[in-house]
């Protein structure tokens, strides 16, 4: 044990880990310092693969088995004990024994993963998970007392109806709510320190808003300190007193938020920045040439309709009725073009998804009119590793929707030809056709998943939330592929996206959907500088976007 400087809770010195797991070692961080003092948010950005989460595994002991630190020290502040000069003593907790180890997790140190529909048990009940913490450090309080505390803290972090929260699933929750849960169960014991690693990547704006003032609350009544990591700058600036920057496994740019993201003195850092999307509405935005489309004007279009959507409204099977339905979506009103790339935006559980569904024939229960010119429209998934089998190699993904459709008698070798063609179409190497998707980054997952949509040539093409799980850098690479496909094939694209921003510089139209309705919609230029509705400038306004002032 040492002594520290009173404020500092958590110092990491020159910490190094290797991957163990093939036959030769791989560094994945190296010489990783970090000061982290009592009340402190800092941020850590970088693109995957960076060294962000395996620094922060390491400092919560949640590293795997093949995953070794080589070298460093990871020094946290022991509240529990005191030295002889009266200062709180610091433990190394790489030296810690494994039980020693698990007296700080979850009590001292709690982390929030990125996705709680996988970190929460999905057979147990809300309260158990949340009270976990409690029966594991605390095992002198009675069942009675931690569920008590349990509901205190849903109720603290905002969760209405705690009764019914805390007797629910995980898939009985929405998403923000799930994030709330995990909030709540990484906060029951108090700890010193809270990592949030991508705590609102998969979350709407409107849902991200709330969990960082969530978390600044926790920091400023509790004291916490929160290491912050996340791919989204803009947030990063926002919540984030200090950044620090890394790439392929180091730091190589720190200091407070505000100079590093204002006046970057790394390349590194400029690249990021110059990634992010930004929406100029007082900038005639149809001047910046073919690459921006949303600031046309759609008046005398002349382009064949592709999609024409009338008072559709889509139904789901109500739980536990075999014959009874309940409506999702009421009096949709849509119109594409051909080679019209639409965006559609709104809150989880606005409807957006449900549409896309019902469009590509997923979902069958509807009434009203829905015709589309294409045959075969495609959809493309937010998360690339859950869309594509495992067990396959890229090769056989790429092939499989030419062998699938029996109209199409191709043979073999003009099915290997039309996926080596795909495969540069989007960008992809030939030498990755005999890897499987757990051996590719997630940009170039996502590039497969774009190319087997695109296998049997459709007219229009759904991306749903396509690049809100991927890095700034590489959501930008995927972007400027939709662009060039968009004008290679003259593709007709629904956009689904949370991101506004993206949305604005990728799409000619934008439908703002709410509660299963389209509530707005319009050029991307029209309905940001002037939105009708006021849901809609609560969606800019959270976005970061200063569109004028709504009204009703």
């Amino acid at each position: 044990m040492t002594g520290q400087a009173a404020d500092t809770i958590l110092k990491v010195e020159d910490l190094t880990i290797e991957f163990h797991d093939h036959d030769r070692p791989e560094r994945v961080v190296e010489d990783f310092s970090l000061e982290l003092k009592r009340g402190e948010i800092v941020g850590i950005v970088g693109e995957s693969g960076s060294g962000k989460s395996m620094s922060a595994l390491a400092i919560a002991g949640l590293l795997k088995r093949h995953a070794l630190t080589r070298s460093g020290r990871i020094l946290f502040a022991d509240r529990a004990q005191k030295a002889a000069d009266g200062s709180t003593p610091f433990v190394d907790l790489l030296s810690c024994s494994r039980r020693q180890l698990r007296s700080y997790q979850g009590d001292e140190i709690s982390i929030i993963f990125q996705e709680p529909q996988t970190s929460l048990n999905p057979v147990q009940r809300i309260g158990i998970q949340v009270e976990e913490s409690l029966r594991i450090h605390h095992p002198e309080l009675t069942p009675a007392m931690r569920r008590e505390r349990a509901m205190e803290l849903l109720s603290r972090v905002e969760l209405r109806d705690t009764e019914r929260v805390y007797d629910s699933y995980p898939h009985e929750l929405s998403g923000g709510m799930r994030q709330r849960v995990m909030i709540a169960a990484a906060m029951i014991g108090e700890p010193q320190i809270l990592i949030a690693d991508e705590p609102t990547t998969a979350l709407d704006v409107t849902v991200q808003e709330q969990i960082i003032a969530l978390l600044r609350d926790i920091n400023r009544e509790l004291g916490t300190a929160i290491l912050f990591i996340s791919h989204d700058l803009s947030l990063v600036k926002e919540i984030a007193g200090r950044v620090l920057v890394m790439q392929g496994g180091r730091i190589v740019e720190e200091g407070p938020s505000g100079e590093v993201f204002d006046h970057p003195s790394h390349p590194y850092t400029r690249k990021l920045i110059a990634a992010i999307p930004t929406v100029d509405l007082d900038r005639d935005t149809a001047a910046d040439g073919e690459d921006s489309v949303s600031g046309s004007d759609d008046s005398g279009d002349k382009r064949g309709s592709l999609l024409r959507i009338r008072d559709l409204d889509v139904y789901y099977r109500r739980p536990g009725h075999s014959t009874g339905r309940m409506q999702v979506l009421y009096d949709i009103d849509l119109d594409l073009r051909e080679g019209e790339i639409l965006g559609l935006a709104g809150e989880s559980g606005s409807g957006k998804s449900t549409l896309a569904r019902a469009i590509v024939g997923m979902n069958r229960m509807r009434d009203g009119e829905l015709s589309c010119a294409d045959d075969r429209p495609q959809m493309v998934f937010q998360d690339p590793y859950s869309s594509l089998n495992p067990a396959k190699t890229v090769g056989w993904l790429m092939e499989e929707p030419l062998r699938a459709d029996k109209g199409l008698r191709m043979e073999a070798g003009d099915r290997a030809r039309a996926v080596r063609s795909m495969m540069e179409r989007v960008g992809l190497s030939e030498s990755l056709l005999m890897r499987h998707p757990d051996e590719l980054s997630g940009g170039q997952r996502q590039r497969v998943c774009i190319g087997v949509a695109l296998m049997r040539t459709p007219r229009l093409l759904i991306a749903d939330e396509p690049v809100s799980a991927l890095d700034v850098t590489i959501q930008e690479q995927i972007l400027g592929l939709l662009r060039e496909l968009h004008r290679e094939l003259s593709l007709s694209i629904i956009f689904i996206s949370h991101d506004l921003r993206v949305i604005y510089g990728l799409c000619d139209r934008v439908a703002i959907m709410k509660d299963g309705r389209i509530v707005e919609s319009g050029t991307c230029h029209e309905v940001y500088s002037h939105p009708v509705q006021e849901y809609t400038g609560r969606l800019l306004t959270a976005s970061g976007i200063r569109g004028r002032e709504a009204h009703t």
